[in-house]
C-alpha cells in the first residue's frame, strides 16, 4: 500500500507539473524570440534620422559604428543605387521583395535571422535598413529557464513523494498494528486489543480507527462466548458427580474379581476424567500454563491396550498389540492420544459381535507414527460419513464423535486418519498417521525401554 501511495503521488505530480510547465517554458522561448527581434527594430529605427538627413557613405558608416550592432557586424545599410554599407546577408530578391512591400520584415538568413526596415529618403527614393539577428539570441536564457522549471518540477515530486510516504507509513503501521493484533488473537492470545487512541494511534485513519473499535469489540465478544461455554462445560460435568457417586458405591460393593477391579478402575478414571475437564473449563484460558506437547506413543498405547484387555478376556476376544519394541515419540499430549485410542477400540467394542479379535500395530517411521487398529467385524458399509462429526456409522449409541476426535488428533499433527478393511483379519482398519517432523523430547522416565506386553490369541 506505501508504494502504491508513493506511485500514486509520483504519477500525479508528473502530469500536473508537465501540464503547467510545459507550456510555461514555451512562453518563455517565445518571449526570447520576441525580445531577440523586439531589439533588432529598436536598431533599425534609430538609424531612420540619419538616412533622412543623408544618404552619404562616410556619415552613415560612422552611424553604424556608434551603435553597438553596427560594432559586432550586424548592422547594414543598402542605400539607393546598390550601394551597401555594413556586412549584408541577404540577396537581391530578398532585398526586392521589402522594397516593394514597403514595410519591416524578417526573412531567414546564414545562421539566423535578418530584420529588413524600408526607410524613405530624399526624392522618393528608400534605403533598406537591415539588422541580422543570430539564432543564439533567439534562445538566449530558454536553457537557463527549462533547467529552473526542471528543477521546480523535480522538487514538487520530492515533496508529494514525501507526503505521500508519511501518509502511507501511518496507515501502514495501523493497518500492521491491527493485522498483528488479529493474529495473535487468532493464536489464542485473548487480552490482545487494538489501541484506538493515544499517540500508539495518532495519524491513523478513520476508516482504520473504526476496524479497531469492531475488532475490540469482537475479541470482548469471544471471551464472553469463550467465559460462558467454560461455566456451560463445568456445570454439565458437575451434575455427572451424583450418577458416578452411585457408580462408585455400586462398584465398591460388588466384591472380588477382575471384572469387579476393571469396573472400579474404569470408575474411577471416570471420575479422575470429569474433574479434570471441571478444572480444565474453570481455568481461564488467559491464565492458563502452556501446554507442553509429546509423549510416547508405543507407551501410551501399551496402556490403554492393557486396561481394555481386562474386557476382552470377559467377552472371548483374541486380541494382538505388534511394534511396541522401541519408543516412538510424537507431538501431541499423552492425554489427547489416550482418549483417541479409547475411542479406536472402544469402537471395536460397540460395533462388532463379542468373541471378534481385533489387532492393534504401531510402525514408526522417519517422519511419521501410524497406529493401526483392526477387527474381524463386518466393516464399514460407507467409510466416507462414519469419519464425519455426529454422522456416526451405524449401530446404537454412536454418537459419531469418536472418529471425529481421532481425525483432530491426526490433522493437528498435520497428518490425517484413513478408513479400510484389515488385510489379516478381515473387517474395518483404521490407520491413524501422526507426523513427528517437530522434535519431541521425552520425560526422562520414559526414554528406558519399557517391558513388553503379554499377548493372547
Amino acid at each position: 500500500m506505501r508504494w502504491a501511495m508513493v506511485k500514486a503521488a509520483i504519477a500525479g505530480t508528473v502530469m500536473v507539473a508537465l501540464a503547467f510547465l510545459i507550456p510555461l517554458g514555451l512562453m518563455v522561448q517565445q518571449t526570447a524570440r520576441d525580445r531577440a527581434f523586439t531589439a533588432s527594430e529598436r536598431q533599425a529605427a534609430a538609424l531612420g534620422p540619419a538616412l533622412a538627413i543623408t544618404t552619404d557613405q562616410d556619415a552613415i558608416a560612422r552611424a553604424l559604428a556608434s551603435t553597438d550592432a553596427g560594432a559586432q557586424e550586424r548592422l547594414a545599410v543598402h542605400l539607393p543605387g546598390g550601394t551597401v554599407v555594413g556586412r549584408a546577408r541577404v540577396d537581391a530578391a530578398q532585398l526586392t521583395t521589402a522594397e516593394d512591400q514597403g514595410r519591416a520584415g524578417t526573412v531567414r538568413a546564414p545562421g539566423g535571422y535578418a530584420l529588413l526596415q524600408p526607410v524613405a529618403v530624399d526624392s522618393g527614393r528608400v534605403a533598406v535598413v537591415e539588422v541580422y539577428v543570430p539564432d543564439a539570441d533567439l534562445s538566449r536564457g530558454v536553457g537557463t529557464a527549462w533547467l529552473v522549471l526542471s528543477g521546480v518540477a523535480l522538487a514538487l515530486v520530492a515533496v508529494s513523494v514525501a507526503v505521500a510516504d508519511r501518509m502511507g507509513t501511518r496507515i501502514i503501521r495501523s493497518a500492521r498494528r491491527l493485522a498483528t493484533a488479529a493474529r495473535s488473537l487468532g493464536s489464542g492470545n485473548l487480552t490482545v486489543r487494538v489501541p484506538v487512541e493515544g499517540p500508539e494511534a495518532a495519524g491513523a485513519p478513520e476508516e482504520l480507527r473504526e476496524a479497531a473499535y469492531a475488532f475490540n469489540a469482537m475479541a470482548d465478544r469471544v471471551v464472553h462466548l469463550l467465559a460462558a461455554e467454560r461455566e456451560l462445560a463445568a456445570d454439565l460435568s458437575h451434575r455427572l458427580r451424583t450418577p458416578l457417586t452411585v457408580l462408585r458405591l455400586n462398584a465398591a460393593a460388588l466384591g472380588e474379581g477382575d471384572a469387579a477391579d476393571a469396573t472400579r478402575h474404569a470408575v474411577a478414571q471416570l471420575e479422575r476424567e470429569v474433574d479434570q475437564i471441571i478444572r480444565t473449563a474453570r481455568r481461564d484460558p488467559v491464565d492458563a500454563p502452556p501446554v507442553v506437547l509429546g509423549c510416547d506413543a508405543v507407551e501410551v498405547i501399551r496402556e490403554r491396550v492393557a486396561f481394555w484387555s481386562a474386557l476382552a478376556e470377559d467377552e472371548g476376544r483374541p486380541w494382538r498389540l505388534a511394534g511396541d519394541e522401541a519408543p516412538a515419540p510424537v507431538p501431541v499430549q499423552r492425554g489427547d492420544l489416550a482418549a483417541a485410542v479409547d475411542a479406536l477400540l472402544g469402537n471395536v467394542f460397540r460395533h462388532t459381535a463379542v468373541g471378534t479379535a481385533f489387532a492393534v500395530d504401531v510402525v514408526a517411521g522417519e517422519d511419521a507414527v501410524i497406529v493401526l487398529v483392526g477387527d474381524g467385524g463386518p466393516g464399514f458399509t460407507d467409510p466416507a460419513p462414519a469419519i464425519r462429526r455426529g454422522a456416526g456409522h451405524g449401530g446404537e449409541g454412536s454418537t459419531g464423535l469418536g472418529l471425529d476426535i481421532v481425525r483432530k488428533l491426526a490433522e493437528g499433527t498435520g497428518g490425517e486418519v484413513s478408513l479400510g478393511r484389515s488385510a489379516v483379519l478381515g473387517g474395518a482398519e483404521i490407520a491413524l498417521r501422526l507426523n513427528t517432523r517437530t522434535e519431541v523430547e521425552l520425560p526422562r522416565q520414559q526414554r528406558r525401554r519399557p517391558g513388553r506386553l503379554s499377548r493372547k490369541d
